[in-house]
């Protein structure tokens, strides 16, 4: 048999040999368990190889027909606590890092890199859950268990130790998008399973994965009560059984509208007080002309910070905009949902709004409601400007959902200081002489101006959804069917799981 050699990278300045003397292994999980041999690794790890049809974009391999003899492969982490340890190369000469997280450690020998793209985020849940490889003993038993499967239908028999291995490998997926896992998460990573491998299905059982459900339910309420000793501040802020009055914790809840980063802990070298020393510096950064990028450097760095100030404090908006000014800019707040939520803020918005437009107009020709020949107006008065369209489409929304278009977007001559003062949640347009144009378009927060310069209504409200999610914010109850149609179709956050105002809705848009 015809020997074969790999080349593995295991970080930026280091990769290795890896030599077959029978040939390339036939499958994924044999090749990593001699991947992990030779290079003595002693960490939890993906494999990745050059994809020819991305221009040789590293790609997660799952099978062995994607590689060749003296093929590239990359080797990346796959824990998220592991990830947290740093960010870049993990470890330095002399150096042995311990996972807080398991019984791993991180040595100089092993100079494998984190392969996340930002220091803070976990990647959004997946449409289709990616069943993970297993440990090397379970996948061949599974293996065994889909032959016989194949060959007269035979269900295999789990034993505890499998179990166990199977379920602990879930809970590690799982964990890379949510720690939270809502009910249907978990049910479509047990389908999953049992899809993948119809030998594990259940007897007895109509979807054949209910235990798979229960096992994964509890085995990922252990993990947080893990994670929460260690000291993981998103699983910290919800551990109090009871929260006094006077508690922080009073009033959080669980992450539900589809974050993805909602507590990070500090970034390696860094602490409370070197990170206030940076808020610090990004008041005197935000006044000097052409420093943009400084600024979005240190607001990247103190994300941790102002997270749990804005979480566990809830501080006014008025102490916000003293202590955090420069995240009150469309730039900033561009960002900041973007690390809540690894999902483009402005550009999503926008054009899922102009993607949805024909919907909307088709919805409100064929409306019946009591609003009907408003409505009719509208979808017959469309503008070709672009930003005009888009307020008509929202301000029909709104008419849709009983939502009080006006009441959230007044004009700048009808607001004094008084009603300024007691608006709690606002958008507010200046009119160019008597013209339809906007010389300025702002956002009103708690009776503080938070942003203004704003070039159309559509943007504002862009803004003002991405504020609720960076200052931790719940819907204004007057508009919460408007924001949740905002997060839930334009967005596509946690979809599921509407409202039944916002579900007729939808159902009326996609006939």
């Amino acid at each position: 048999m015809t020997s074969a050699v790999l080349r593995v990278i295991l970080g930026p300045d280091s990769s290795q040999r890896v030599t077959f003397p029978n040939g390339l292994p036939s499958t994924v999980p044999i090749l990593e368990l001699e991947i992990k041999t030779q290079c003595n690794l002693t960490v939890p790890f993906r494999l990745q190889f050059m994809d020819r049809d991305f221009d040789n974009e590293f790609v997660n391999l799952t099978s062995m027909k994607e590689i060749e003899d003296k093929s590239t492969l990359k080797v990346t982490l796959v824990e998220e606590a592991v990830d947290s340890i740093a960010h870049g190369t993990l470890y330095q000469p002399g150096r042995c890092y311990s996972n807080n997280f398991g019984n791993s450690s991180i040595c100089d020998d092993h100079p494998i890199i984190a392969s996340s793209s930002s220091s803070f985020s976990r990647s959004s849940w997946p449409e289709v859950f990616n069943v993970p490889n297993f440990s090397l003993d379970a996948e061949f038993k599974i293996q065994e268990g889909q032959n016989n499967y194949l060959k007269n239908g035979t269900l295999l028999n789990v034993d505890p130790k499998l179990k166990r291995d199977i379920i602990s490998s879930l809970v590690q997926e799982i964990v890379k998008y949510k720690l939270y896992a809502s009910n249907r998460d978990v049910s479509e990573a047990a389908e999953a399973l049992v899809q993948k491998y119809p030998c594990l299905r259940e007897k007895g059982s109509t979807s054949g994965c209910e235990g798979w459900k229960v096992s994964l339910k509890y085995k990922l309420s252990n993990y947080r009560r893990e994670l929460r000793k260690a000291g993981c501040p998103e699983v910290s802020i919800n551990a109090f059984e009871r929260k006094h009055k006077s508690s922080p914790a009073l009033g959080v809840k669980k992450p539900k509208r589809g974050e993805v980063s909602y507590l990070p802990t500090y970034p390696p070298g860094h602490n409370e007080d070197s990170l206030e020393k940076m808020r610090m510096e990004l008041l005197s950064d935000i006044l000097i002309r052409d420093n943009r990028k400084a600024v979005k450097e240190k607001m990247e760095k103190t994300f941790p910070l102002r997270r749990l100030e804005v979480v566990q404090d809830a501080p006014m908006i008025k102490e916000l905009l003293e202590r955090w000014p420069a995240l009150f800019t469309p730039e900033e707040i561009n960002a900041e949902f973007k690390r809540l939520t690894n999902t483009s803020l402005q550009s999503q918005f926008l054009s899922q709004l102009d993607f949805l437009t024909p919907n909307l107009l088709r919805l409100f020709q064929k409306s019946s409601s009591r609003h009907r020949n408003k409505l009719k107006l509208l979808a017959a008065s469309i503008s070709d400007d672009t930003d005009a369209a888009r307020e008509s489409m929202i301000r029909g929304l709104m008419l849709c959902l009983n939502e009080d278009f006006d009441a959230l977007v007044r004009d700048q001559n009808d607001m004094t200081e008084d009603t300024i003062e007691a608006t709690t949640v606002g958008i507010f347009v200046a009119r160019e002489d008597q013209t339809m144009d906007y010389s300025d378009v702002g956002i009103c927060l708690e009776g503080q101006i938070v942003i203004k310069d704003l070039d159309n209504i559509a943007l504002a409200l862009a803004m003002l959804f991405g504020l609720f999610y960076a200052l931790n914010l719940h819907y204004p109850k007057a508009y919460q069917h408007t924001f949740e149609i905002f997060q839930k179709i334009l967005m596509g956050l946690e979809p599921t799981g509407l409202s039944r105002k916002a579900q007729s809705l939808k159902t009326k848009m996609f006939m």
